[in-house]
């Protein structure tokens, strides 16, 4: 487990009993490079990840799959295909927020899973009421990585590794745009992982200019 998820709060019942590095290789989740991943906010209109002195992480929405949704089935397993990809990038993008910087963290402290948002593509508003269903592509796939009922490890509705990924969720139609989905999360950490990751390089990622300049000197 995690260096600041061994000091946590949470009961030894509900507490994991993987590593989520072992699933997230089971599941064939790429999660890059350094030099691919960690990169200057110079130009930057948002951030991908802002940490909180109190833990509570938010990860901000990505767009995938590239068909607006319609009540068809092979069109909503296109929708959530996408929300699996989603998922990938989202545990891309926090593994590399939590560990560029060394403080030694990294997806092994995720506490627990808060909430969940997906904007599903599906024009003509209350004409599509299958958002749930193509959002669920998201949160499956988050609940295989972190731990949950409906994960890839589950068996008759429990995850033998636990309930962390299961989270609270809105599933909303009726966008346009030019893909299928687009979730965001948000995901609780100890606050001394934040604390430490803001005392060092701030709390946003990709990372300031002058930080991003100091971090990549720390990794050579």
């Amino acid at each position: 487990m995690g260096k600041y998820y061994n000091e946590s709060i949470i009961p030894s019942e509900l507490r994991r009993n993987f590593d989520v590095y072992d699933r997230i290789k089971k599941l064939g989740i790429d999660l890059g490079t350094w030099e691919d991943n960690v990169k200057s906010l110079a130009g930057a209109g948002i951030a991908g990840v802002v940490f909180s002195e109190s833990g509570i992480t938010y990860l901000s929405g990505v767009g995938k799959g590239t068909l607006p949704m319609i009540q068809d089935d092979a069109v909503i397993k296109h929708g959530q295909e996408g929300g699996k990809e989603a998922a990938d990038h989202h545990i891309r993008a926090l593994h590399w927020a939590l560990v560029c910087g060394g403080e030694g963290g990294d997806l092994n402290d995720v506490l627990y899973t808060v909430k969940a948002l997906g904007m599903v593509v599906s024009p003509g508003g209350g004409c599509f009421g299958g958002a749930p269903s193509v959002v669920n592509g998201y949160s499956f796939r988050w609940q295989s990585v972190f731990g949950g009922g409906r994960s890839d490890f589950a068996k008759d509705g429990i995850d033998p590794g636990g309930f962390s990924g299961v989270h609270t969720r809105s599933a909303m139609g009726g966008f346009d745009g030019h893909f299928s989905q687009e979730p965001e999360i948000i995901v609780a950490i100890p606050s001394a992982l934040s604390q430490a990751i803001i005392k060092h390089r701030g709390w946003i990622f990709p990372l300031p200019p002058a930080t991003f300049e100091k971090v990549k000197a720390l990794k050579k």
